[in-house]
């Protein structure tokens, strides 16, 4: 069991530390590596030069090329990949087959460097995969989540008891294993975060619930070690009075890869679970309203298809989402790869969870609210935060540089999704917040500079959190500020 933290223990420090996204660490790895690579190579002998090097060359590219295949065949990414990671992949590969087909004409110590280079191209490898999606900030929160050590300020749920009636400064999180009763989806252990009042309050319905969902890859924790959701709201409950929303971490995946789009086919029942395992746990075990008024779902990347989609389809369980760049739908790819793997072939399935067909099909939504929040394309302007009206293209297209500003911004992936980027997830908002308003529902589409990180989704979830939290406990807030000039 895990020593509750003193009330009042924070993030202090978790958050910090030596970054993997940039700085010398990452770049120092990087030469390291290609200079072992050139070192294992060498010069050799004239064979070595015209035939087992070419090879070894074929081998990378090949390698880098088949990557690519299967990120685009199994629709990995909505939005493509940095050239740099096709580019280390092969690098990677190429390696192993500098060792496998140099062995027999290297020296020892050529061996030796060799073997080195493997695993530290490989490391390059999962560095810039790690920059595409800023998934590790730091060596700290990276090896926190390897050995899976405690979560700040988790405590143990069966001290909860003993905690009622003891004010705090912060809130606490506790990890639950919540029964599949409705689903049969086999899932890992989830959290809860339970505000400062939870503690103090006699009433635990007064506090609204927000599901947290977090992208294709994933853990359940992710929202708390990565997306910072817990400091962010304990920051809100601070000026508030100690109030904010409960927030429970779903696991919409079942295991890290598992990307089900939080539908039910072929991948698991992860719809099911959401609305008919998840939510009545929370009203049962913690005393939450079932009043769906109280309840909204915020989502990242596939979690934000998957809140626009839970919301649209279930106004009668929830009635606000944040949408934190999702997609237009449910999806792995094409169309006709999605019908395939997601639902099995089953095209009517696609239809039931296609959120566009679901608004058009549906009577109009008298208490359902929405915000979408994608990238501006660009990272000049740190802090830049536009509002639009849905259908109106973005004020501001050219916010700085396409990797995202900041000391902790990832590098790339989505970068370019929002104006003038190339991409096309703000467009999708638009076109989603159109169709939601002519059946009733309030929305906005927001943007803001940065890449397609969970330090993109952290900030996008500091700035819908007031306006979420304030309609759910019925004192609505500002949605944004004007867009900012572009003078």
């Amino acid at each position: 069991m895990n020593t509750p933290p003193a009330d009042g223990a924070n993030y202090a420090g978790y958050h910090h530390g030596l970054s993997l996204l940039n700085g010398w660490l990452p770049l120092t790895l990087q030469i390291l590596a290609a200079v072992l690579l050139v070192a294992a190579i060498g010069w050799r002998t004239r064979r070595w030069r015209l035939l087992w090097l070419p090879v070894a060359v074929v081998v990378g590219v090949a390698a880098a090329f088949a990557a690519m295949a299967y990120v685009a065949a199994d629709g990995l990414a909505t939005d493509p990949a940095p050239t740099s990671l096709w580019i280390w992949t092969g690098v990677a590969a190429g390696a192993v087959a500098v060792l496998v087909l140099g062995w027999r004409s290297a020296r020892w110590w050529r061996r030796g460097v060799s073997v080195l280079a493997v695993p530290l191209t490989l490391v390059c490898v999962g560095l810039v995969l790690n920059q595409w999606v800023g998934y590790f900030p730091t060596v700290q929160e990276a090896w926190g989540a390897v050995t899976a050590g405690p979560l700040p300020d988790e405590v143990p749920e069966a001290q909860l008891t003993a905690m009622q009636g003891v004010p705090r400064s912060t809130g606490a999180v506790v990890g639950v294993t919540i029964p599949d009763t409705a689903s049969d989806f086999v899932h890992r252990e989830e959290y809860v975060y339970l505000p400062p009042a939870y503690f103090t309050s006699t009433d635990h319905r007064s506090l609204p619930v927000v599901m947290m969902i977090a992208g294709e890859f994933n853990t359940p924790a992710d929202w708390i070690r990565i997306g910072n959701a817990v400091p962010i709201t304990d920051q809100y409950a601070r000026a508030h009075n100690g109030v904010a929303p409960i927030l429970v971490f779903v696991d919409a995946g079942g295991t890290f890869n598992n990307d089900t789009e939080c539908v039910d086919g072929p991948r698991g029942n992860a719809a099911d679970h959401l609305t008919g395992d998840v939510r009545p746990y929370l009203v049962s075990r913690f005393g939450a309203s079932a009043d769906p008024a109280k309840w909204g779902i915020v989502g990242w990347s596939m979690g934000g298809t998957c809140a626009v989609d839970l919301a649209v389809m279930h106004p009668d369980l929830f009635s606000t989402f944040t949408d934190i760049a999702g997609d237009l739908g449910p999806t792995v790819g094409t169309k006709d790869q999605t019908i395939a793997k997601l639902y099995g072939g089953n095209a009517a399935a696609w239809a039931h969870f296609d959120p566009m067909t679901v608004l058009a099909g549906h009577a109009p939504y008298p208490d359902t609210a929405g915000w979408f929040d994608d990238s501006s394309g660009g990272g000049g302007r740190p802090g830049a935060r536009g509002q639009r009206p849905a259908g109106q293209r973005p004020a501001h297209p050219g916010w700085g540089g396409p990797a995202g500003g900041g000391a902790d911004s990832g590098l790339g992936g989505h970068y370019g999704a929002g104006a003038g980027g190339g991409g096309n997830q703000t467009a999708e908002a638009d076109q989603l917040c159109a169709a939601a308003t002519k059946d009733g529902i309030q929305c906005s589409v927001h943007l803001q500079p940065g890449g397609h990180t969970w330090q993109f989704a952290s900030g996008a979830f500091a700035d819908a959190l007031p306006w979420m939290a304030g309609r759910l406990q019925g004192t609505p807030q500002p949605a944004a500020a004007a867009p900012p000039s572009s003078s």
